[in-house]
């Protein structure tokens, strides 16, 4: 197996569209409202990934695309992990830890870096963890839910 992470490029769009898209199936199904989840459509998660580009980092696996991070400072001037997904199949092979690591590379390891997890998400929340990040008391709600803020406060 061929690890590969970089800045997604123009004919990574599509793939970076379908790997959100499949995230939110195999993610939130059972955590948010179905209508939700039915929302978020192939088309328009790759109409997100043609209009948003920036600071977009993918995974790739043999060459396909199994995931992706976008990252940049939030309003506060922080460091944020703004969405990381990684198709099931993709998973447990250290591809998250390594998109992670890319991200908060690009970050400049700016301490801290917060990110933003949905209520329930329990695999998540042990990857966050796992990774170093805790969560901080923060809370908010979002139309699918309840979000728990995470810190990450590099060595």
């Amino acid at each position: 197996m061929q690890f590969q992470i970089h800045d997604m490029r123009p004919e990574d769009m599509d793939g970076k569209g379908y790997v959100h898209w499949k995230s939110w199936q195999e993610t939130y199904t059972g955590l948010i409202e179905p209508q939700y989840i039915a929302r978020q459509t192939l088309e328009k998660c790759q109409d997100i990934a043609h209009r948003w580009p920036e600071n977009t980092l993918v995974a790739k696996l043999d060459g396909k695309i199994v995931g992706f991070s976008c990252y940049g400072r939030n309003d506060a001037g922080f460091g944020e992990i703004f969405a990381i997904y990684l198709l099931k199949e993709a998973q447990g092979l250290g591809l998250g830890r390594r998109l992670m690591d890319a991200a908060v590379q690009r970050l400049d390891n700016d301490s801290p870096v917060v990110l933003w997890v949905l209520k329930g998400n329990d695999h998540a929340i042990g990857f966050y963890e796992h990774y170093g990040f805790r969560l901080d008391g923060a809370v908010q709600t979002i139309p699918i839910g309840t979000e728990l803020r995470m810190t990450y406060h590099s060595a």
